[in-house]
C-alpha cells in the first residue's frame, strides 16, 4: 500500500493543530485504509489516543436521531475493543445518561475527562447518516467543539463520499434541513483523497516486485496507469487480475499485453465495484452530466449544473479537474456496454464472419452489417434508449463492440463541445512474414440535431485531425441524422466517398 501520510501529507499537520476537518473522495479509493492507518500511527507515536471508526451501522436510524447516536456511539466501543487500545485511552466502561440529541456530546466529553492524552477521532462513513441523525451529530460537534473545547476531542476527521457542503443531499436534499447555517462550519478544510500518481504506481507494483521478484515492464506500468488514470481500486485489480487470476508466473515479466487482457477481463466479469458504478447511471444527476459527456455535447449551465457535475465528481465517474470527462477508459468502457446491453443482445451476426484469414476485420462488410442492422433497428432501439442525445452513438458503438470483442479493442475518445466521438479499433492478426502485427481503424460519429447545419464539413476536418493523430492514411465518418424532419431511415441510410480538406480519401455513412 501507499503509506497513509503520503495520500494526505496535510492531514497529520491539522491533527496536531486540534483542527476540525473533512476527508471526502470516491468508493474503493482507499479512504478507510489510509484513515485506519493513521489512527494506529498516531497511537503508537505515544502522544495521542485515535480511533478510526465507521457510523454506516448507523444508517438503518434514519431520522431517529436518539437511536443514531445510540449506535454510533456503539460503534466507537467496538472498535475501540477491536483496535485493542490500551484500558486507559479505551473509552468509559458506561456511557452517561443524556436526552436525545445530546448523547454523543456528554459521551465524548466524559471520555475525554479520563483519558490522558489528546483524543483524535476518525468518523467514517459519516455520509451514511441521513436526515434529522447527520444534523444531530453534526451539531453536537460543533457545540463540543465551540463551547468546551478544552474538554473534548483535540481532533475530529470527517469521512465520506461527498463534502461536508453537500451533506444537505443526506438530510433530503434539501438545504434547508441542515438549517441557515452550516452545522460543521468549524471544519479548518476539506481534503479530497485523490487517485494514485503514475510514480506512485510504479512505487506500488515495485512493492510486488520487491516481494516476489516479478517485474512489471515500463510499457506495463504505462498501460496500467492510462487505463487506470490512478484510481486505486482499478490499479489493484489489474495487477490482481495478473498475477491472481490469469495466473503469470513470477519469474514472467508483467507486459502491456498482460495489461491489456486484465483490462478486458475485468470489465467483462463487472467485479461490484464496477457494478455499483453502472447502477448509478439511471439517475438523473449522473444522466445529464454523462450523456452530453458521450454524445460529445457541452454541458449546458442549468440550475441544478454545479450540483450534479460535483455529485458525479465525487462518486469518481468523471475526472476531478476539467474538462469534464469520464475519469478513466475501463470506466469509460464499463458505462458505454452497460448504456449499449440492449443493443448488443439485439445484434445476431456472428463475430467470426468478420474476419479475413489473416485475423484482421473486414471493415466494409461490418460497415454494411451496421447499415443494414440501423436500417432495421437502430431508430427502434434509439428511441429506447434512457440516454437520447447519446442513442446513436452507444447504438453504433454497441454494435462494433459485439463484433470486435474477444480478438480486438475499442479505444474510444469524446470530443466534449465539439459534437464527436472517435473511435479507433485495433485487430491483432498475422502478417504475411508470420510476424504479429495490429490493425489500426479510424472513425468518427457525428450527429446533425434539429436545429443545426449539415455537419459534414465540421466532421471531415476534425476526422483529418484525428487521422493525424493516429498517422492512419483514411477512415470513416458516421453522420447519425436525427432530426425530425429528415428522411426515412431506409432512404438516407447509404455510403459515400468524400475527400478530407488535406486531401484523404475517407468513407462516409449517412444514417
Amino acid at each position: 500500500m501507499v503509506p497513509a501520510q503520503e495520500r494526505l501529507p496535510r492531514a497529520r499537520g491539522y491533527i496536531e493543530q486540534g483542527q476540525y476537518f473533512v476527508v471526502h473522495a470516491p468508493r474503493q479509493t482507499g479512504k478507510t485504509t489510509a484513515l485506519a492507518a493513521m489512527a494506529r500511527e498516531l497511537t503508537a507515536s505515544g502522544r495521542y489516543a485515535a480511533l478510526h471508526f465507521s457510523c454506516e451501522n448507523a444508517e438503518p436510524a434514519g431520522e431517529d436521531y436518539g437511536q443514531a447516536e445510540l449506535l454510533v456511539l456503539e460503534a466507537i466501543r467496538q472498535s475501540a475493543e477491536s483496535a485493542g487500545l490500551p484500558d486507559e485511552l479505551a473509552p468509559p466502561a458506561s456511557w452517561p445518561d443524556a436526552v436525545p440529541g445530546a448523547r454523543l456530546q456528554r459521551g465524548l466529553t466524559q471520555w475525554v475527562r479520563g483519558c490522558p492524552r489528546p483524543l483524535v477521532l476518525f468518523f467514517d462513513e459519516i455520509d451514511a447518516l441521513r436526515g434529522e441523525s447527520l444534523r444531530s451529530v453534526l451539531r453536537q460537534l460543533r457545540n463540543g467543539f465551540t463551547v468546551s473545547r478544552g474538554g473534548f476531542p483535540h481532533a475530529v476527521v470527517l469521512c465520506g463520499l461527498r463534502d461536508v457542503r453537500d451533506y444537505k443531499a443526506a438530510s433530503g436534499g434539501d438545504p434547508g434541513r441542515l438549517g441557515t447555517s452550516s452545522p460543521f462550519n468549524i471544519k479548518v478544510a476539506s481534503l479530497r483523497l485523490g487517485d494514485f500518481t503514475e510514480a506512485e504506481v510504479a512505487e506500488l507494483y515495485g512493492q510486488h516486485t520487491t516481494e516476489t521478484g516479478q517485474d512489471f515492464t515500463v510499457d506495463a506500468l504505462e498501460r496500467a496507469f492510462g487505463f487506470t488514470q490512478g484510481q486505486p481500486w482499478l490499479v489493484n485489480a489489474l495487477a490482481r487480475e495478473v498475477v491472481e487470476e490469469m495466473g503469470v508466473p513470477s519469474d514472467t515479466p508483467i507486459t502491456a499485453e498482460h495489461m491489456e487482457e486484465a483490462k478486458e477481463r475485468l470489465i467483462l466479469a463487472r467485479a461490484t465495484h464496477l457494478d455499483s458504478l453502472a447502477a448509478r447511471l439511471g439517475e438523473d444527476r449522473v444522466r445529464r452530466v454523462i450523456q452530453p459527456v458521450i454524445a460529445g455535447e457541452l454541458l449546458l449551465p442549468t440550475d441544478t449544473y454545479d450540483d450534479d457535475l460535483g455529485y458525479v465528481r465525487d462518486l469518481g465517474l468523471v475526472a476531478p479537474d476539467a474538462p469534464v470527462r469520464v475519469a478513466n477508459p475501463i470506466y469509460q468502457e464499463v458505462i458505454v456496454r452497460v448504456l449499449g446491453n440492449n443493443t448488443e443482445g439485439q445484434v445476431v451476426a456472428a463475430p467470426s464472419s468478420f474476419r479475413l484469414p489473416d485475423g484482421r476485420i473486414d471493415m466494409d462488410k461490418l460497415l454494411c452489417s451496421f447499415a443494414e442492422f440501423w436500417r432495421e433497428n437502430g431508430e427502434i432501439l434509439a428511441t429506447a434508449s434512457t440516454y437520447p442525445e447519446a442513442a446513436a452513438q452507444l447504438v453504433m458503438m454497441a454494435y462494433l463492440h459485439r463484433i470486435v470483442n474477444g480478438a480486438g479493442f475499442i479505444d474510444r475518445e469524446y470530443g466534449v463541445g465539439r459534437r464527436r466521438v472517435d473511435l479507433l479499433i485495433r485487430q491483432p492478426y498475422t502478417a504475411a512474414d508470420g510476424s504479429r502485427a495490429v490493425q489500426r481503424e479510424a472513425l468518427e460519429l457525428k450527429v446533425w440535431r434539429q436545429g443545426r447545419t449539415d455537419p459534414l464539413a465540421e466532421g471531415l476536418a476534425q476526422l483529418d485531425d484525428y487521422l493525424d493523430r493516429m498517422e492512419l492514411s483514411t477512415g470513416t465518418l458516421v453522420v447519425f441524422d436525427t432530426r425530425p424532419q429528415a428522411a426515412p431511415v431506409h432512404e438516407r441510410t447509404a455510403f459515400s466517398q468524400q475527400t478530407t480538406p488535406s486531401g484523404r480519401t475517407v468513407t462516409l455513412l449517412r444514417a
